[in-house]
Formats: C-alpha cells, sequence, structure tokens
C-alpha cells in the first residue's frame, strides 16, 4: 500500500496551477486560430500578449490567496473546494474583461486579451484545474486503501445528511471502507448517482449483500419514523449487516460530527412503534413554583423525572432516596447542569416514619412523585416481608404525610405488574394501588396511580443484562422462549407521568399504551446481531426456565377492569373495582403480620386482599388450592 508520508510544499501547487493556466492560455489562443496559425501571426499577437502576461499571472495569484485556493490539501478536495475554483476563475475572467475594457478605450486601443480568449480561457482552466484535484483525489484514495480489508457499507438517506456522511467516509482512508451506494425512500431517485454513487430502493437490500458483501448499514436520515427504522434494521440484521446511525444535527453545526461519532444503533430504537409524544402546554404552568418530592429518585424512573422537571423549571426538587452511591452519582450529574431548580438530596427509608415526618415538616412538598419500590420478582418472592413493608408500608407513610401536609398531588408509580399478579411484588403493587384510591376518598390531595411495563435500560432490566452477557461472550440467558413484556423507554415514561399529573383530579389509574408486547427471545436476538455477532452461533442463548413468580405474558389491565380515553391517545384511565371498607384494617393487619417476618401468613393476607392473585411458579402456590 502507498504511503505519503508527507503534503507536497504549496509554492509547488502555486506553480504547477500557473502552469496549467498559462497552458489553458495558450490552448484558448490555438483554437481561436483553429490550431494553424502561421508564424507572423503568432509572433505579432505573443507581441501584445507579452506585455499584459504579468498582469494575467498576478491577478490568478491575488484571486486564489482570496478565495484561499491553496489552503487545503488537494488529495482531499471536496465539492466546496471546487465550488471556491470556480468562483475564483469566474472573477479573474471578469476582472480580465474589465481590464481589457480600460486598455482598448484608455490606453493603447487593445485589448489585454481576445474576448473568445478570455472565454475559453475561462473553461480550460476551469476543467484542468478542477480535473487536476479529482484526479489526485481518486488517485489518492485508490492507493491508500488497503484492498483486501476493505468494508463495503451502504447509506441509507440519499439527502444532505446521507451526502455529507459518503464524503467523510471517503476523506477518512484510515477507515477502510467503501460506499457502494445509496438507499433511498424517493422512487424519483432509484438509479440516478449522487456524487457518483448510485441510489438503490430499499428492496435492493438482499441483492446488494449478495453481491458485495456489505457489511454495514448507516442510517444517515435525521428523523425517520421509528417503525420503519426498525423495518430497514431488521432486514439488515437478518441478513447479517451491521447497523450504525450517524448522530443528531446539532452535531454537524459544531463541528463534532467524524467517522467515530457514527454509532451502532441502540435497541432502544426499535421498538416497533411511534416515539411517544407530550406536548401539553399546561404542564411547565402546573409545575412552575412548587416544591416536589421524589421517592425513590436515584432510581430510572426517579432520576429521569427529576430531569424532566428540570426541563419543566420546577422551582425546588426534594430528591429522596436510601441508596446513598446512587444519590451521590445523580447529584454529580445535576451539578452539570444550569438550572435554576433548587434541589435538596435526601438519604432516607421511606418506611422510617420519622424521618420522612421531619422530611415533610422541613420540606412541605406540595407535589409528590412516589417510584420508590422495590421491583425485582424473584428477590421479592424469596422475601415477602420487605416486599410489603416497603412497597404497601411505606407507600402509607408517604401517602398519609401527604394528606397530612396538604399536598396538592401524590403521584403513584405502578407497575402492570400489579394486573392478575402472579407473584409477591405485583400483589404489593396492587395493594399499594388500592391504598392509594382509598385514600383519595378521604382526603383533598388528589391520589394518582400510574401503570406501565418495562422500562428500557432501568436498572435491573434485561437490556443491561444482557449487554453484560454479550460483552463476556455469552452465553444470554431467558427464562422461557415465549415471553413477552411490554417495553418503553425512560424520557417516554417520565413524560408520560408528568401528562397524567397535569390531567389528574384524583382517584385514577392511568394506563398507558405500550403498543405490541415484545418477545425477549427477539430481543435477544436482535441485541446480538446490533453486537456484529451470530445469534447461536457466535453467542449463545439459552432458556433457563420462568422464575419464581414469574409470568410469561404481562397485561395492563385487569380482566374485570376497562377503561375511558382522555385527551392523549395513549393515557387512557382504568375502571377499577371500588375498594371495599373493611380492606384497609387488612391492610393494617397484613402490615402487622410482615413486621413480624411471617411470610406464609402475609401472602395469605395479600391472596384475600388481592383475590385474583395467583401464584406461578412459587412456594406460595399451595395457598391458591
Amino acid at each position: 500500500m502507498l504511503q505519503l508520508k508527507k503534503n507536497t510544499p504549496r509554492w509547488v501547487i502555486v506553480v504547477l496551477d500557473l502552469l496549467i493556466h498559462l497552458f489553458a492560455l495558450f490552448f484558448a489562443y490555438l483554437i481561436r486560430f483553429d490550431l494553424k496559425a502561421d508564424f507572423s501571426l503568432i509572433a505579432n499577437e505573443w507581441a501584445i500578449l507579452s506585455k499584459s502576461i504579468w498582469f494575467f499571472v498576478l491577478i490568478k495569484v491575488l484571486v486564489f490567496a482570496v478565495f484561499q485556493i491553496h489552503q487545503g490539501l488537494v488529495r482531499l478536495s471536496s465539492t466546496s473546494d471546487f465550488k471556491r475554483i470556480f468562483i475564483a476563475e469566474l472573477i479573474t475572467s471578469l476582472i480580465f474583461i474589465l481590464g481589457s475594457m480600460l486598455r482598448f478605450y484608455k490606453l493603447d486601443g487593445y485589448f489585454l486579451f481576445p474576448n473568445s480568449v478570455l472565454l475559453m480561457e475561462f473553461i480550460f482552466s476551469t476543467a484542468f484545474v478542477i480535473s487536476g484535484r479529482f484526479i489526485v483525489k481518486l488517485l489518492y484514495l485508490e492507493y491508500t486503501r488497503d484492498k483486501g480489508k476493505e468494508e463495503a457499507i451502504l447509506i441509507f438517506g440519499a439527502g444532505i445528511s446521507g451526502q455529507l456522511t459518503k464524503r467523510l467516509i471517503e476523506k477518512d482512508t484510515a477507515n477502510l471502507q467503501h460506499v457502494i451506494g445509496f438507499l433511498d425512500d424517493a422512487v424519483s431517485l432509484h438509479g440516478k448517482r449522487i456524487e457518483g454513487t448510485r441510489v438503490y430502493p430499499p428492496s435492493a437490500l438482499e441483492k446488494l449483500q449478495a453481491k458485495h458483501q456489505i457489511s454495514t448499514l448507516i442510517i444517515a436520515v435525521q428523523n425517520l419514523e421509528r417503525i420503519k427504522l426498525k423495518e430497514i434494521s431488521e432486514q439488515a440484521l437478518e441478513l447479517g449487516i451491521q447497523i450504525k446511525r450517524v448522530p443528531e444535527a446539532r452535531a454537524w453545526v459544531n463541528g463534532a460530527f467524524n467517522v467515530r461519532s457514527i454509532k451502532k444503533i441502540d435497541i432502544n430504537s426499535l421498538l416497533g412503534r411511534p416515539v411517544i409524544q407530550v406536548e401539553n402546554p399546561k404542564m411547565e404552568a402546573h409545575f412552575l413554583n412548587k416544591t416536589i418530592l421524589i421517592t425513590g429518585a436515584a432510581g430510572s424512573i426517579g432520576s429521569g423525572l427529576a430531569a424532566a422537571l428540570i426541563a419543566q423549571k420546577a422551582t425546588q426538587l426534594i430528591l429522596l432516596d436510601q441508596a446513598e452511591s446512587a444519590l451521590f452519582e445523580l447529584e454529580q450529574r445535576f451539578q452539570q447542569l444550569k438550572t435554576h431548580t433548587e434541589i435538596a438530596y435526601v438519604i432516607g427509608d421511606i418506611y422510617d416514619a420519622a424521618r420522612m415526618q421531619h422530611l415533610f415538616e422541613t420540606y412541605r412538598p406540595q407535589l409528590v412523585f412516589h417510584a420508590a419500590a422495590y421491583k425485582h420478582v424473584p428477590l421479592m418472592e424469596a422475601n415477602p416481608a420487605e416486599a410489603i413493608r416497603n412497597n404497601i408500608g411505606g407507600t402509607k407513610i408517604i401517602a398519609e404525610l401527604s394528606a397530612q401536609f396538604k399536598a396538592e398531588q401524590f403521584i403513584m408509580i405502578s407497575t402492570d405488574k400489579a394486573v392478575n399478579p402472579t407473584n409477591v411484588m405485583g400483589a404489593s403493587k396492587r395493594i399499594a394501588e388500592m391504598l392509594v384510591t382509598e385514600l383519595n376518598e378521604q382526603h383533598h390531595t388528589a391520589y394518582i396511580t400510574t401503570r406501565f411495563g418495562n422500562v428500557l435500560g432501568s436498572n435491573g432490566s434485561v437490556i443491561p443484562v444482557f449487554e453484560k452477557q454479550i460483552a463476556g461472550g455469552g452465553p444470554l440467558t431467558l427464562t422461557d422462549a415465549e415471553i413477552t413484556r411490554f417495553f418503553m423507554t425512560i424520557p417516554e415514561a417520565c413524560q408520560l407521568v408528568l401528562e397524567a399529573a397535569t390531567m389528574g383530579h384524583g382517584g385514577e389509574i392511568f394506563v398507558f399504551d405500550m403498543g405490541a408486547p415484545v418477545k425477549i427471545l427477539d430481543l435477544a436476538k436482535k441485541m446480538i446481531q446490533l453486537s456484529g455477532l451470530r445469534p447461536y452461533t457466535d453467542i449463545d442463548i439459552q432458556i433457563t426456565g420462568l422464575r419464581p413468580g414469574e409470568k410469561r405474558y404481562e397485561e395492563v389491565l385487569a380482566n374485570a377492569e376497562n377503561t375511558m380515553p382522555t385527551y392523549h391517545p395513549q393515557i387512557l384511565i382504568a375502571n377499577t373495582r371500588p375498594v371495599a371498607a373493611p380492606q384497609r384494617k387488612m391492610i393494617d393487619q397484613l402490615l402487622a403480620t410482615a413486621a413480624k417476618q411471617d411470610n406464609e401468613g402475609s401472602v395469605r393476607l395479600m391472596k384475600q386482599l388481592v383475590p385474583e392473585y395467583i401464584s406461578n411458579n412459587s412456594l406460595f402456590e399451595k395457598l391458591d388450592q
């Protein structure tokens, strides 16, 4: 492979360009005289030309200096460089025409150069200089590429982003990538060439892969719909093609876009439904000048809510969590933000009634977002008393203090596992929902519940687990080949919670429409493929069996429930059955039983409170007989 150790001195390029222009001028004269001028005619023309040739050279050098024609590297010339050359050549020709007119009318009655010669010189000079740079660029790219290691790539999107991506890749010869073509949905572009590269329909992907062994498909469309992204990505992954995506447009503006900023696409982008959008003009006003408490603030949802409320210009946030390290990391993260929101970081256990009483007395929050909860199903199945203590008892303390200190709203974050629960964790969240619903009927505080499924990338969720397993070489483990889950991203979940808080009046259980459920086995395969590996070949997938309390299929509504619409199409209100009066006493009894570490007695009471709670793959199945 040819190694170009040093750049050619700039003065050499200037001299070569001048020689090209002098040749173009000479060639223009030859054309003017039909390539057959006799000696006397040539001598006569030279006598006139010799007096003005210095002017020709001077103007060329000055104009090229003004337009910085020789500032860049010839081998890396781009379309913008060619445009500058064209404009510089045009301006020099206009100067020559003006100079000729001045000489003819004001001096000796001669033109500097015949007008026909100037026109041809402009055409020839422009063509020779641009062609020369283009040839040098092609030769450089040809001889600096390692043909044995070169990767064939495609770019999805033939627009500006796609074109800029192509130029960037071609300039970075160390990347060892060659753009085979563009894929684009625009029928008008199919079969045409953009900057020498052909545009194909997306349907041609399989044929192109078979012909060129495409290694990578780069998504270069800035606002590509998630459904379309999923469609083209899944097609590419099935063909063994790696998927990457260019950064957002702001990276192009500030100059941060380079080959290394083209990243692998993440699994969050392949949900297969449109991104949930929330644009409620009343939302900011709802949180403005409010003191807001977030429990479980260091968790995925809690920290996401905090970030969203900072963006909504909340006046004061009290961020409560028992996890010291996680809360410290959150503090470090938010300290980097330029915000007027006052933030207090509080360590504490929501089941510590005295500590929570002091917190409410100190800050007197007007809005309470209750995100603190134990959520891992197998762990809670093994530790029912702690699930009850935290998820029910902690909720009871925070909810009652909200009423005592006259908070305007209490918004509880629930889960789809509360629907027809098969485990302790889900049943504990359903009882917490019932408790909150009952309190709403007794106090002026508006008690609101939000219910949604799994959050992509949250602590302990399947995505981070799979990522670690892939990094370790596998295998990926999942409990059942048919298991499915509903998913949404952290920003989507947080925005919907804020929207529910804005529209809620109290007593509602808001259910979020998360689209179709995702098969976890398919998710595992995609994550392996996104890593550039092959399922079952490079990374194995093993089925381990359902864990205690685990469902194959999650639900968002119980059998006895239906929904009412809201003004947001992806937020519904669940019609739940009324809470019976004796249930409050039963909840108190449940908390007392759990305090004695009586796991079986506690679960038996939970099943009385939630008749639809039927244990699955659990030690507590015997209580259902």
